[in-house]
């Protein structure tokens, strides 16, 4: 019988990192470095190579791909099934950006089938926690700006004056399609819903060199082809309003639906209209997630898979909860 999984994090070294991590994963972060910076924890991937793991109940220490495999269209939804086949449609990352991160861009489904076999990458930011003042980079600030004046403007180094940047708050969701020039800023952490892709193309680096002075790699000429210069931040910023005990949907797309849940005693969730999976993640509190009259523990920073078939959804206690599902 299929219950609310959870999955070991895995969690990433990189150069724009810190600390945060460390605390938010607890025990699955404990063997790790603590003189490391780690900015990536993802908590629940089908991506070749970081395919999740579970950490709980009878299929402990199957992975994600092999559990679907097994259980089909009852795990992620028939339709789902139909689609993806084994890899799982959504990758859910936590992120802690003590520094800036490149500034990139994905290309959509169309681009990335013809060149690298792969989906594309939408994604979407929810901004759990970051320092007074703290900014993202999101499109452009003029919506007219031409592909030839984009281009002038890197071969110039000119590119940081185009962006467009937005201060950011705890609780803020911003939406970001496939083409969307996009970089997270410093002091900034994020919970990340996007299709299941690893395709990104850098486009600046905010000149960094490693010990050796070598810079990390950018990918400008496809870069090119992948950019939507009309992306307007004003409606990528999904704002919601979110009333104690309440819900708020903020993304509806064909990709992933997102709904914010304040938990203030208990809740109940009917889902039996969807033929699909459910990720719910903990943004705040400690509580307890029933699905089916099975019951798991459900504290902040961690991620519980709720298998299609399961359409009875309690959860105990008191919190601030993200729900993801793929609805068509």
């Amino acid at each position: 019988m299929l219950y609310p999984i959870k999955f070991k994090p895995r969690i990433k070294e990189r150069i724009w990192g810190g600390q945060a991590i460390l605390k938010k994963k607890g025990s699955a972060a404990s063997r790790l470095a603590k003189d490391k910076l780690y900015g990536e924890s993802w908590d629940l991937s089908s991506v070749k190579g970081d395919v999740s793991v579970v950490a709980n109940g009878m299929l402990k220490g199957n992975n994600l791909n092999e559990i679907i495999e097994v259980y089909m269209g009852e795990l992620v939804g028939e339709e789902n099934f139909e689609r993806y086949g084994l890899e799982f449609p959504l990758l859910v990352k936590y992120l802690d950006c003590n520094d800036k991160l490149s500034v990139q861009v994905h290309p959509d489904d169309a681009l990335a089938e013809e060149r690298h076999n792969s989906y594309g990458k939408t994604e979407a930011w929810y901004v759990v926690d970051c320092k007074p003042g703290a900014a993202i980079y999101l499109g452009f600030k003029d919506l007219n700006i031409t592909r030839e004046e984009y281009i002038a403007a890197v071969s110039e180094s000119r590119l940081e004056p185009l962006l467009n940047k937005v201060e950011v708050h705890p609780g803020d969701v911003f939406f970001i399609p496939a083409g969307t020039v996009h970089a997270l800023g410093a002091g900034i952490e994020v919970v990340e819903v996007q299709q299941t892709s690893d395709v990104t193309y850098r486009i600046y680096d905010w000149d960094r060199v490693d010990a050796s002075g070598k810079g990390r790699e950018l990918h400008t000429a496809l870069a090119v082809d992948a950019i939507d210069f009309e992306a307007d931040a004003e409606l990528l910023h999904r704002k919601y309003d979110l009333q104690k005990g309440g819900e708020a949907k903020v993304i509806e797309s064909p990709y992933f639906t997102m709904v914010m849940h304040d938990v203030a005693d208990g809740k109940e969730l009917n889902r039996s209209m969807l033929d699909s999976f459910i990720i719910y993640i903990a943004i705040k509190g400690s509580m307890e997630l029933v699905a089916d009259g099975v019951k798991e523990s459900f504290a902040e920073g961690e991620v519980v898979l709720v298998p299609a078939e399961m359409n009875e959804v309690h959860i105990e206690g008191a919190g601030t909860v993200m729900e993801v599902y793929i609805n068509r």
